[in-house]
Formats: C-alpha cells, structure tokens, sequence
C-alpha cells in the first residue's frame, strides 16, 4: 500500500513539472534581433511620413507636367519604402508565429502529460477505495492503516488540485491558439499590403513612362492631355466597373447605386466605389472555392478541385452560411466563397467581400435601406449598399481624407488597422478615390 502511495507522489511530481525556460543567450539574442527590426521599422515610418508630407505639398502647386511627374516620383518611392516595411513586419511575424507555435507544442505536451498521470492517479484511488478496512488492517499494523488512510485523504486532496491545473492547462493551450490565429492572420493582411504596395509602383511607373512618351516632355502637349480628358463622359459612364463574383456592371450604373447608398448613410460615391475597386482587382480572396464539409467548414478550389481545410470557419460562419444561402434559393455546395490565404480563413461572399456572420449582422439595417426581405450578398446593388454602411460604422461619414483612409484600413483589417504595415492599403484605397472622383466630376457629379 506504501508503494502505492509512493507511486501516487512520484506522478504528481512529474505531472507538476515545469517546461525547460531559454536559456540567458538564446532570450538576449531574440530580444536584440527585435529591437533592431523595431529600429528600421520605425526609420521607414518616419521616411514614409516625410515622403507623405511632400506629397502634400506638391499636390497644392500648380497643375504642371515637371509637377505631376515629381509627384509620381514621390508615390514610387513611398511604396518601396512601403515593400521594405512590409518585408521586416514579416520577418517579426514569423518570429512571433514560430514562438507561439512552440508554446503551444509545449503547453499541449504537458496537458498529455497531465492527462495520463491524471488516468494513473485515478486508478489509484480506485484501487485504494476498493479495499476495506479490515483487509487493510490484515496485511499491516494499525500505525500503518492510519498512515494510508491519511494518505488516501491527501490523495483525494491531491486529485482535486490536479483536475482544477488540468483545466488552467486546457484553457491556457485554448488562449495560445486563439493568439496565432490572430497573428496568423494579422500575417496574411500584410501580405497582401505588400502586394498592393507592389501594384502601386508598377501602375505609377507606368504612368509616368506614358506621359512622358505622349508628352515627350513639353507642357503645351501635356496640357493639351489634360484638357482631353475633360470629353471622356461618355466613355466612362459606359467603361465596365468590374466586381467579385457578379461579373460587372457600367461605372455609370454603379454610379448610380453608389449615390443612393451615399444619401442613405453620408459615405462619398467615390470613396464607396473605391472600396470595391480594391477589393475586386487585388487578384486574392476573389470567390474561387466552395465549402464542402458545412461541419468543418473544409472545401475545394472552384477551378482546381484542390482540398482546403479552412475555406470558412465552423460554426461562426458555415451557419449563417447555410440561412444566407437558404433564404437567397442558393445551393451552398455551388456557391462560390473566397480562399483561404496562408493559414486564415476564407469564405467571404461577393464584392463587398463580407463573411457571412458579418452579413446576418447587418441583414435588418441592409433591408431597411435596400427594401429587400432578405439581402442578397452577390447583388451589386446590395455589394454597394453594404460597403457604404460598414465603411459608415468605421466613420467615413465625417467626411474628412483622414477620416475616409482610417474607414478603409478599418474595413480591411478590423482591430489591427493602425498597424503601419497595412498603410499600403488605405494608400491604394484613396489613390482609386482621387481617380474614380475625377471621373465622377467629369461626369458633372
């Protein structure tokens, strides 16, 4: 009986132990690559703010060819300095990601450990339970029954602590999970601002290259080009303004739909179409899967069939899924969800891009304001609409440039939208503003 009790010790020492911490070297070497990815993250902020003040500054003078080309220069050199940015936060992600995920090996070692000691410690006490008082006394002096009752009650004890650690140990593992998937995803944000940013020096060098061949430097021609785009209406109320996962419609249609939303929540057309704009030509989460498994939210690729454990999270989004699906006469297994990237989720529906437990969220306000029964996600006039609410919850409606890139960064990485890693998106939200607003006041809007 002695050396069950001893026994029983041994596994509570062993289930009690704790993890092997880094040693000395290994936390100054991590905490010195850290603050030198801080230190040039924090010098490429402080050059994009100054780069962005000459901007400004460029754009108040006077239309000029030598003017507009500098101010081309300043963009590309802005969004390199935005690429490099994006580069290091990557690099501190992944540090980040790989710590995390260690943790979580090491937590989830401990939980198994605690499990099977936990098993052990049980079978013990059955098997102490079990025997009587008498059989006891039989095999040992009255001392020694004493001895193990006190022992069974300090076992007993004991078995209490071990399951309330079990649970601290199952709810820490839970927590350290839920923090990678944040940091997972916060990745997968600025990869995709890194692509913008990309997009954003090529298109401005681009542009640059064209009007110098067109202009061959003189102004007189460059003025001349300006003053031909003031004859573009017709052709810009009929140019294709393309969405996700509804083909496209006229720019002057969308036009349209974007002005009513505009009337109903005080979010400028331009700023609303700019939105939609980003999220139809960034080439990623553009409705190319299908879920499957409603259980576990797995799928497939639309075009390549290929399997995907993450194309929408289950329940919180394969539920409303289904109702959406359901009250629209949509058949769930053929309608078309964005991927997942990296090691996110997907399953956002439509132009506007929006998960399905964000849509039933906004289901009553988007009747309300579109006079649907049930608000139907792949309609553009619906995309429209719902841009403009939720870019008006983030508080475009001030008004305000400043006010309108904050909705925008909002709309795209939620909490996480003051990280400086995703300004290229907010960058590229207010780049497409300033040109679809050039076309609308050529359109006399």
């Amino acid at each position: 009986m002695q050396r069950l009790f001893a026994g029983f010790f041994v596994v509570v020492a062993l289930s009690c132990a704790g993890f092997s911490l880094p040693t000395q070297a290994q936390a100054a070497t991590s905490a010195e690559e850290r603050a030198a990815l801080q230190a040039q993250l924090d010098q490429i902020e402080t050059d994009i703010l100054n780069n962005k003040g000459t901007l400004s500054e460029l754009q108040k003078q006077r239309t000029t060819l030598e003017r507009d080309i500098s101010i081309l220069d300043n963009k590309i050199k802005t969004a390199q300095l935005q690429i490099k940015q994006t580069d290091l936060t990557l690099r501190k992600l992944k540090g980040d990601i790989s710590e995390k995920q260690s943790s979580i090996r090491e937590v989830d070692a401990k939980v198994k450990r605690g499990e099977e000691s936990l098993a052990q410690i049980l079978r013990r006490t059955r098997e102490a339970d079990d025997r009587s008082l008498i059989e006891l006394a039989l095999t040992g002096s009255i001392t020694e029954v004493f001895t193990d009752m006190d022992n069974f009650g300090a076992l007993q004890e004991s078995l209490g602590d071990m399951f309330t650690e079990m649970a601290a140990l199952h709810k820490d593992l839970d927590s350290r999970k839920v923090a990678l998937e944040d940091k997972e995803d916060e990745a997968q944000k600025v990869r995709v601002a890194q692509v913008l940013a990309r997009v954003a020096v090529q298109t401005d060098q681009k542009e640059k290259q064209s009007i110098l061949t067109t202009t061959k430097g003189q102004e007189k021609t460059y003025q001349q080009l300006i003053a031909e785009k003031q004859k573009q209406a017709a052709a810009i109320r009929e140019a294709l303004f393309g969405l996700r996962d509804t083909g496209a419609i006229p720019f002057g249609t969308a036009y349209e739909y974007a002005k009513t939303a505009s009337a109903g929540t005080g979010v400028r057309p331009a700023l609303i179409l700019a939105i939609l704009t980003q999220e139809s030509n960034l080439g990623v989460n553009v409705g190319s899967c299908y879920v499957t498994d409603i259980q576990t939210g797995s799928g497939v690729g639309k075009n390549t069939g290929t399997y995907f454990a993450k194309v929408m999270k289950a329940p919180r989004d394969t539920v409303p899924f289904l109702t959406v699906t359901e009250a629209l006469g949509r058949d769930w297994p053929t309608t078309p969800v964005s991927c997942a990237q990296g090691s996110g989720y997907g399953g956002a529906m439509g132009p506007s891009q929006f998960i399905p437990s964000t849509w039933m969220l906004y289901k009553n306000r988007l009747s309300r304001l579109t006079g649907e029964s049930f608000p139907d996600p792949w309609s553009a006039r619906t995309a429209i609409f719902a841009t403009a609410l939720l870019m008006a919850d983030n508080g475009a409606d001030r008004g305000t440039r400043t006010a309108e890139r904050t909705a925008a960064l909002k709309y795209f990485a939620g909490g996480n939208w003051s990280r400086p890693a995703n300004a290229p998106y907010g960058d590229g939200v207010m780049r497409l503003v300033d040109k679809i607003q050039a076309d609308i006041d050529i359109l006399g809007g």
